[in-house]
């Protein structure tokens, strides 16, 4: 009898554990999307931030710490976007599973070369990052390497479950193999123009499809506009007859609106993140309505 309870035991056990999901915990929503393109239903997936809120500045909250206590992976950006709210909780949730260097631990920035790496940061720069600029998901070969440094991670920590990552990793970037020539096609007609924008979250996506995006609203990042500064916006964009205007869902859209009357361009509603904007509950929509809400305001 107690031989036949032991081997039951020992089958309920290897059936719960097969059963078991790995807890993931992605700090930003474009993380999130590419955990959900790899992990598929073999694991479950709690973010941090919400799609349409600022992630410099996320308000955290005692039930993230109790995530990150749990989680088996965490997938961080790496290049200080977090800075100001990510290391106080993983101070006080006290996992080493998801240390700098474990398997569980992925940073989303590791072998990609940051864009507009400053060469010297004073609180006079505004909000700028001295590894270089974050936003880099945006651009989709980037968010390929991410997608792999993720199914890399899952599988170190759930061998029994590798073959399925990869194969689901091989699904995705075939997926973004082939939408990137038909985004390329889309945007190839506006090579070369020059884009404005609230922030500069956007270096990397101007880069993979040929354009500048090089005209802020803010003074410097993270420094509110002020009225001279718009003057000098507006005097900017009516020159290179800027047609666009790139406003994030935590921008003021009316100092964005208030521009576009004096200039003749459009207001577009852009997110870096999936379901920032209708529409986009997978980072390849993200992508599709992106270019395509671009292409529209720049004809």
């Amino acid at each position: 009898m107690k031989k036949i309870l032991l081997i039951l035991s020992t089958i309920l056990a290897c059936a719960l554990s097969a059963q078991a999901k790995l807890n993931v915990v992605a700090t930003l929503p474009d993380f999130g999307s590419l955990a959900r393109e790899v992990g598929g239903d073999k694991i479950d997936l709690v973010v941090l931030a919400k799609a349409t809120e600022d992630p410099h500045f996320v308000d955290a909250r005692p039930s993230f710490v109790v995530s990150l206590r749990n989680a088996d992976v965490l997938i961080d950006g790496g290049a200080e976007l977090e800075l100001g709210w990510l290391p106080p909780l993983l101070q006080n949730a006290r996992n080493p599973k998801i240390e700098i260097g474990k398997p569980g631990r992925v940073q989303a920035s590791q072998g990609i070369r940051l864009m507009n790496v400053p060469t010297n940061v004073t609180r006079a720069a505004g909000d700028v990052h001295a590894l270089g600029n974050p936003h880099f998901t945006v651009d989709p070969i980037i968010a390929k390497a991410i997608a792999q440094h993720i199914a890399q991670s899952f599988s170190a920590v759930d061998a029994a479950n590798a073959g399925f990552y990869d194969a689901n990793y091989k699904k995705f970037e075939t997926a973004i193999n082939a939408k990137l020539q038909g985004w390329g096609a889309i945007m190839l007609p506006f090579q070369g123009q020059h884009v404005a924008a609230y922030h500069d979250s956007w270096p990397y996506f101007a880069h993979r499809f040929g354009l500048n995006i090089d005209v802020f609203l803010e003074p410097k990042p993270g420094i509110p506009p002020s009225p001279s500064h718009l003057t000098d916006v507006i005097g900017q964009m009516k020159a290179q007859k800027i047609k666009a205007i790139i406003v994030e869902p935590y921008h003021d859209r009316r100092i964005a609106e208030k521009v576009a009357r004096s200039t003749g361009a459009k207001v577009v509603d852009f997110s870096q993140f999936p379901g920032g904007i209708p529409g986009t509950d997978s980072y390849v929509r993200l992508i599709d309505v992106l270019v395509s809400r671009l292409a529209d305001a720049l004809k």
